[in-house]
Order: structure tokens, then C-alpha cells, then sequence
């Protein structure tokens, strides 16, 4: 198996919750089930600890990383900041083709909104989102948002919503299409910004971070 997907395995693996949040790498279990040696092993987990999803234990192996609320807060603001530049690029370089997919994307999630279906509605949410990026047309931009949102992208797409919450990401989804087609790059990086921190705020809330005093207990 090459490097690269050793990384995208054990990314997987950490980012859909098979390795949960502060749980020991099984390093054993892992090298039987990829079919590796603890060398190639020990260097993807260099990588994803680059990338602050694993944590290295002097002689002791390694973790998940846990998220603490500090963590999350630091996190979606970048994630915000990311989210508002792209937005403003966007509406300068996306394609009429892209623009048309993202509206197609926004009717499936508003359908899906009105079934409550929330596992539906979270992959059409999570296109738009990485959509507007791709739509921004800047690599550089594109690889910071991927390492940031790799590390909340789980509390992000899986955090349960109130009905009062999921009205108003729908509202703010309307005017995040709305400003894109006006091609109002001020106004669609507000809405995102302003996006954001509501889905942080729920994040929170539902308790996806780890407090800091169980972390360091943990340690």
C-alpha cells in the first residue's frame, strides 16, 4: 500500500469517528488490517499529526487528537475567514456550469430540510461549502481550508440541529445563493462569517469538544 493512502485510510478512520476522539492508535490492529509494517504506519501518523489530527506520545504510541471548546472556537474562526475569502473569490471566477450546481445542490437540501432528512441535507450543505472554495479557484486557499475542515468536519456535518436553528441555516442558505448569483462578494462574505459562527456556537453546545480539565486528565 502506497503512503498516501496509508494517510487517507487513517484519516478516514479518525475524521468518521473509527478512532474516537482521545482513543489509543491500535497500531497492531492497524498494520494487520492495512496489510503494513510499523514503519510505513508510524510515518502517516507523522503526517496526520501535522495536521493535528493525532496526537504523539513520547514511547507510548499514539491518540486521536481531542478537540477542547478553545480548540473548536480557534478552529471555526480560521474556518470562517477561509470561508469569507473564498466567497469573495467566487463571485469574481465561478462558472456559470458551478454556479448551476450549487443551486441544484441547494434545492436537493432544501427538499431534504422539508423531509428531515438531516443526514441528506448535511451532504448537500457540505458540497455547497466545499463547492464555493473549489469555485474560488486559488490552490493555496483550497489546501489550507482542507486541513483546517479535516479537523471539525465531524462535529460540523453530524451536530444535531433544533428546528429553530435548522430555519435559520436554510435562511442563511438562501442568502448565501442569493448573494453568490448576484455576484456580491461583500455581502455572500458576511452571510459566511456570519454562518459559521452560528454553526460553531451549535457545536459547542452540543458538546463535540472535549472540556480542557478532562483533556488534561487524559494526558
Amino acid at each position: 500500500m502506497l503512503h498516501t493512502e496509508v494517510v487517507v485510510g487513517i484519516r478516514a478512520m479518525l475524521l468518521e469517528g473509527d478512532i474516537p476522539p482521545g482513543a489509543r492508535i491500535p497500531e497492531r490492529e492497524l498494520c494487520e488490517r492495512l496489510q503494513i509494517s510499523r514503519t510505513p504506519l508510524r510515518e502517516a501518523l507523522k503526517v496526520l499529526a501535522a495536521e493535528g489530527l493525532v496526537q504523539l506520545l513520547p514511547n507510548r504510541g499514539a491518540r486521536a487528537a481531542r478537540l477542547t471548546d478553545q480548540d473548536m472556537r480557534a478552529l471555526f474562526e480560521v474556518c470562517q475567514g477561509l470561508e469569507a475569502l473564498a466567497g469573495e473569490l467566487a463571485c469574481e471566477r465561478i462558472s456559470e456550469t458551478q454556479l448551476a450546481a450549487i443551486e441544484a445542490a441547494h434545492a436537493d437540501m432544501a427538499r431534504h430540510h422539508r423531509d428531515r432528512d438531516l443526514a441528506r441535507y448535511y451532504r448537500c450543505n457540505r458540497f455547497i461549502h466545499e463547492a464555493i472554495v473549489t469555485a474560488a479557484d486559488n490552490p493555496v486557499l483550497n489546501g489550507l481550508y482542507e486541513t483546517v475542515t479535516a479537523r471539525i468536519r465531524r462535529a460540523r456535518y453530524l451536530t444535531p440541529m433544533t428546528e429553530q436553528r435548522w430555519a435559520l441555516a436554510m435562511q442563511e442558505h438562501e442568502a448565501i445563493l442569493n448573494m453568490l448569483k448576484r455576484r456580491d462578494g461583500f455581502g455572500l462574505a458576511h452571510i459566511l462569517r456570519t454562518h459559521l459562527r452560528h454553526k460553531r456556537e451549535e457545536v459547542i453546545r452540543a458538546g463535540f469538544a472535549e472540556d480542557e480539565q478532562t483533556t488534561r486528565a487524559a494526558g
